[in-house]
């Protein structure tokens, strides 16, 4: 012992060292020591309303497992490193549940405490109010209910932060208290809140982050007299007009007032904000111009303004630029906007997202659209745009979205476009582009959905296709395409759905493999679980925009149409390939209008997620199986104007669907079982009265419906099961899709 004191002594290194580990155990942010024997019995008082607040609680991933006998090393428990009192609890994204017990009520020091991202139930306990130093408040994202005990929580004397976001069950008016409080933050967001705006809030000084969105609130939207960074009181019931922020003109990072019902034009005031980053006014009413001061700093990365009302023409310059900084994001659809799209907004060298979709834009799409090179989404759907695609666009080389659809824009499709080899969603629909599909876009591998319907585009299909192998969509309907459908055609794994209805293709369905998709199989899903995997599918792309390099911003297209194959309206032949009635995941299945012969396969019954099926205007025949009747999903039935024979009985209800057999006159339908059967013939067309006229007596009247009959069924007969004839008379000379 004395050689090891001497060597203590001596090397007085070695006690600096270890006065400074003491020094960092003890004053550890995570740890709670207990440092003398007064300090032993005042902790006792802080642990036992910890372990009562943990018996109360269901933990299911044993995250307050250490939360025993002595008061070291605590889960999410931080102490003052003088006193050993607990001054903050923080136990995020645990997935504790139950209710607070109110002995934590009795932490008299508590500052923080932070319950975030759990299953927490119950009321907030109105006791709260003892913690009279309590800083910050952070409840968010539970399950809480009730009224909150605002006018006690406000007016806590040190509280700075009160975040209650998430909790739907929270509810009841905003007290008007605020006047006696010092809080900074308040985030009371998507809860249920009603009434209106408390006036007090409106002049807390010390307030700079306010967060209402996502609650029932109603009333005047008015003038903020503090400098706020961050006001968002999106989705409520909010009217009046725009008010100019004048408190908030150096400090208003964020102004997010979408989705209510605020009137008027906008006022060239909001634009002077000069250290906005993010504007969102959509989903509102506004009206009126955009006046031509409506410039702002290259500070603002993000502003939407869809959903609107307001007309004339796009402003030529939106927003200054720089090297550095400017608009990330400008979203103007669904508005009334006329004219041409500016020049000006090829100069925004940062943009990303270019949104100006269900306009009344003319003119065409700029040629220098190409300068844009950070451009990850283009949406000019819903125009009235003309001319072609300009060739200048392969510059936005990160391009994920191309959506044109809905114009009058005209000539071929570029082979050059083949360079945007990131995109993702090719939309041109309902244009008048004509020409063949170029082979060269089989270099835009990255292709999910690609509609290029109603237009005049022709020729056959190329292996360009093929090479989208994450093709998730594919319509060509409403086109010239011509030849035979390529084996490859269901080959894709995740495709979703297929549309080449009403063009002339010919030949067989090809009979590939069927099994490859596992949208169209359903792949490892029982018919148990179908009916919930098919309504909450999400089919939705997400292309997300780096927002301050910290926050995302993502805006998306959805697939609206259900998992389905439609071949209607061509020239198809030949017997119906068994696999093909034997996809689980398809919803629709239409090969209605074409020349197809054979029996209706047996494995339809294996469709567990059919909703519509359309078989009508072919030739085939046989007899209907009696398992259709097991498609329990199934809304429409159409097998009309085939060859079908048989008896169906009423037991299998196909009195649902009353117009599905018209047109098979060897077909024989019982409506009600045990009733008998009746013959799906088709109306006689009209004439004149076979009566007419002098009669030669009752053997010329039996001789005349004999003939009749005959003739009719013969007729019947040659309408319906013999192709040309059938489809010259009853083929639609236009079907709206």
């Amino acid at each position: 012992m004395e050689d090891r004191g001497n060597l203590v002594l001596k090397n007085p290194v070695l006690i600096s060292v270890n006065l400074l580990l003491l020094m960092i155990l003890l004053s550890s942010s995570s740890l709670c020591f207990v440092l003398t024997e007064e300090t032993e019995d005042f902790n006792e008082k802080d642990r036992d309303p910890l372990l009562s607040f943990k018996s109360s609680l269901t933990d299911s991933k044993q995250s307050l497992s250490n939360w025993v006998s002595g008061f070291n090393n605590w889960t999410g428990i931080i102490c003052n490193n003088q006193t050993g009192r607990v001054i903050s609890i923080k136990l995020t994204n645990l997935n504790l549940s139950g209710q607070i017990n109110p002995s934590l009520c009795n932490l008299l020091m508590l500052e923080t405490l932070v319950l975030s991202q759990n299953n927490f139930s119950g009321f907030i306990p109105i006791c709260f109010r003892n913690l009279k130093f309590l800083k910050i408040l952070d409840l968010g994202y539970n399950g809480f209910q009730g009224n909150v005990p605002l006018v006690e929580l406000v007016s806590l004397p040190y509280l700075k932060e009160l975040i209650l976001k998430g909790n739907l069950g929270l509810g009841g008016l905003i007290p008007d208290n605020f006047s006696v409080s010092s809080l900074e933050k308040i985030d009371l967001s998507a809860n249920s809140f009603r009434g209106v705006i408390p006036e007090s809030l409106f002049y807390l000084k010390s307030l700079k982050y306010l967060d209402l969105s996502g609650n029932e609130l109603s009333g005047m939207l008015n003038e903020f007299y503090q400098p706020l960074v961050v006001l968002n009181l999106a989705s409520n019931s909010l009217s009046g007009t725009l008010p100019c922020f004048s408190a908030s003109v150096e400090s208003l990072n964020v102004l997010d007032l979408s989705n209510n019902s605020i009137m008027g034009g906008i006022p060239t005031c909001i634009s002077s904000l000069s250290v906005l980053v993010q504007l969102n006014l959509s989903f509102n009413e506004l009206k009126y111009r955009v006046s031509p001061r409506f410039i702002f700093s290259d500070q603002l990365l993000v502003l939407d303004l869809s959903y609107n009302e307001i007309s004339g023409p796009i402003p030529s310059v939106i927003s200054e630029t720089s090297d550095k900084s400017g608009l990330v994001l400008l979203d103007l659809s669904h508005n009334q906007f006329s004219g041409e799209i500016p020049l000006g907004i090829t100069e925004l060298k940062n943009l990303q997202g270019l949104i100006l979709s269900h306009n009344r834009l003319s003119g065409e799409i700029p040629a220098r659209i190409g300068n844009l090179t950070y451009l990850q989404a283009i949406d000019l759907s819903n125009n009235w745009l003309s001319g072609s695609i300009p060739l200048n666009i392969v510059g936005c080389f990160q391009l994920l979205q191309l959506k044109l659809n809905n114009n009058n824009l005209s000539g071929v499709i570029q082979p050059e476009l083949d360079a945007l080899d990131s995109l993702k969603i090719f939309d041109i629909s309902d244009n008048r582009f004509s020409g063949e599909i170029p082979l060269t876009l089989a270099g835009c591998k990255s292709l999910e959905i690609v509609d290029l319907s109603s237009n005049n585009l022709g020729g056959e299909i190329n292996e360009a296709i093929v090479k989208w192998v994450n093709l998730k969509s594919l319509s060509l309907s409403g086109n010239n395409f011509h030849g035979a459908l390529p084996n490859w055609l269901f080959s894709f794994e995740q495709i979703h759905s297929i549309d080449l209805s009403r063009n002339n293709f010919s030949g067989l369905i090809p009979d590939g493999d069927f099994n490859i998709s596992s949208s169209l199989n359903h792949r490892g899903l029982s018919s148990n679980n179908l009916r919930q995997s098919s309504a909450t599918r999400d089919s939705a792309i997400r292309v997300t925009l780096g927002l301050l390099g910290k926050n995302e911003m993502s805006f998306g297209y959805t697939l609206l149409s259900p998992v389905g194959i439609d071949l209607s309206v061509n020239s198809l032949k030949g017997e119906i390939p068994e696999g093909l009635f034997g996809l689980q995941g398809v919803e629709v299945l239409n090969l209605s209008y074409n020349f197809l012969a054979g029996q209706i396969p047996i494995s339809l019954v294996k469709m567990w997620s059919l909703t519509s099926l359309d078989l009508s205007h072919n030739s085939l025949s046989g007899q209907i199986p009696t398992n259709i009747s097991g498609l329990q999903e199934l809304t429409f039935l159409n097998l009309s104007y085939n060859c079908l024979s048989g008896f169906v009985p009423g037991e299998h209800k196909f009195w649902r669907f009353p117009e599905a057999f018209a047109g098979n006159p060897d077909l024989c339908v019982e409506v009600v079982s045990g009733e008998g059967c009746h013959k799906m013939k088709s109306p006689l067309p009209p004439g004149e009265d076979i009566f007419a006229g002098d009669g030669d007596g009752m053997i010329s009247v039996w001789a005349f419906w004999i003939s009749a009959v005959v003739s009719f069924y013969v007729g019947v007969v040659a309408l319906f099961c013999f192709p040309p004839a059938r489809h010259y008379i009853l083929r639609p000379m236009k079907s709206v899709y």
